[in-house]
């Protein structure tokens, strides 16, 4: 049926397909917002009909290039080069207070460390510190640096030189990953550990509860628990500075159109269910997965908190980090404009006509609330959009102050610094 279709994205491997999703979903105008609740029933006392034209658009891949590098768009007052390259598949990063760059490559299964020991501006030395099959999330806990896998949680103590002590597992019984491995972690003002646990699918029921979920653990990995749900794949997340407030940017879900389902900046609080897969984005129901049991639409929507702000759909969110310049003071440091405002990798589209992302965005925040996106770095779309050099993950504040954003597609570490 349509959700088994809607799991495999694998079958859909062509550089370009369109396809019309017809029968069970079939025959409704997907542009009349005020008609979509209706045109969606309560129960399965009647058919469900629902048209969607769905896309699959792959830009192709090309080299990180001097000239390439050179036409990236970042605002006035600032610069961007390579940090490091042919770093393999980097993907999330953390910087120790001591200036040591971590990042994982979850393919070949390594952290590495990368340190500017001259302050040029480029790594000068890159060493494996860890060997864990999957490893993904990264985060630093004083002298400790954490690292998560699919299903296992460890932590190893880091020495002055940045290289790690015997890693040592504090958790190993996560969920399966499914359709999202991508299990990230950071601590909150609380002390405590936050662990974001992606679904299993585009969207279904889950039959481990842990899945689509934000947990919370003990710096030891001991008494876990499911703090949020109806998440489906939040991998980035954050504290704001000065509020201390939980946000995150989840994944919307696949196979909705060009523009459905948007991607979520969702203010997490705690015991609070987001709607996945069953309700999105501003209240609208899911057509390709009723809610089980009797429960109606409309009573998940009564139980679902909605999102703060939207952003395209598709455009793949990923790492996010606060902007909060080094308390030594640098002249790399960006304005205070940027201070409290968080910086995301927009990985960029596969499942829409024409590709959207591919950039870092800057989520600029007034009173302690998300109000507006804006491009900070972008350009790596090429080619009349056909083409790319890099699909972002990583992004993390360098101790000079300026920001480092990993692409896993060409094995590049980005460094924008402000110059001016």
């Amino acid at each position: 049926m349509l959700n088994h279709l809607l799991k495999q994205k694998s079958f859909f491997k062509a550089a370009f397909l369109l396809i019309a999703l017809t029968g069970f979903l079939a025959g409704c105008n997907n542009d009349d917002e005020d008609d979509f609740e209706n045109s969606i029933p309560e129960t399965n006392a009647e058919p469900t009909s629902w048209m969607i034209n769905g896309y699959v658009f792959y830009p192709a891949l090309v080299p990180a290039t001097e000239q390439n590098v050179q036409q990236l768009k970042v605002p006035a007052g600032f610069s961007v080069n390579k940090f490091a390259e042919n770093v393999g598949k980097p993907r999330i990063l953390a910087v120790s207070s001591t200036g040591h760059v971590y990042v994982t490559d979850r393919q070949a299964g390594v952290v590495m460390m990368l340190r500017d020991s001259n302050g040029d501006g480029m790594a000068d030395n890159k060493t494996t510190v860890a060997t864990i099959k999957d490893v993904h999330g990264l985060a630093i806990r004083g002298a400790q640096l954490y690292m998560i896998a699919i299903k296992e949680l460890y932590v190893a103590d880091m020495n002055i030189d940045g290289t790690l002590g015997t890693p040592r597992m504090l958790i190993n019984d996560l969920p399966d990953a499914g359709q999202h491995p991508n299990r990230t972690i950071a601590f909150g003002p609380d002390g405590k550990l936050y662990i974001s646990i992606g679904s299993t699918c585009n969207s279904c029921p889950e039959d481990n509860p842990e899945n689509a979920t934000m947990v919370v653990a003990n710096v030891d990995g001991t008494n876990r628990m499911i703090i949020d749900k109806g998440l489906r794949n939040t991998i980035g997340f954050g504290w704001h500075p000065t509020t201390k407030e939980m946000w995150g940017l989840d994944h919307g879900i696949d196979w909705l159109g060009d523009d459905e389902q948007k991607e979520e900046v969702n203010k997490l609080l705690p015991g609070k269910h987001y709607g996945w897969p069953y309700i999105y984005g501003e209240g609208k129901y899911n057509p390709g997965d009723r809610p089980e049991g009797d429960t109606t639409y409309a009573q998940y929507l009564a139980k679902t908190t909605l999102p703060t702000l939207t952003y395209q759909a598709h455009s793949a969110p990923m790492q996010m980090a606060f902007y909060t310049a080094p308390s030594t003071g640098t002249a790399k440091a960006f304005p205070a404009a940027y201070t409290n405002d968080a910086f995301v990798a927009m990985r960029g589209s596969w499942n829409r006509s024409s590709p959207v992302g591919y950039k870092v965005v800057r989520m600029h925040f007034e009173n302690g609330q998300p109000v507006q996106f804006e491009d900070f770095l972008s350009g790596f779309l090429v080619a009349n959009n056909t083409a790319q050099f890099a699909r972002l993950v990583g992004v993390a504040v360098a101790q000079d102050g300026s920001l480092l954003v990993s692409d896993d597609t060409n094995g590049v570490i980005y460094r924008v610094a402000y110059t001016q």
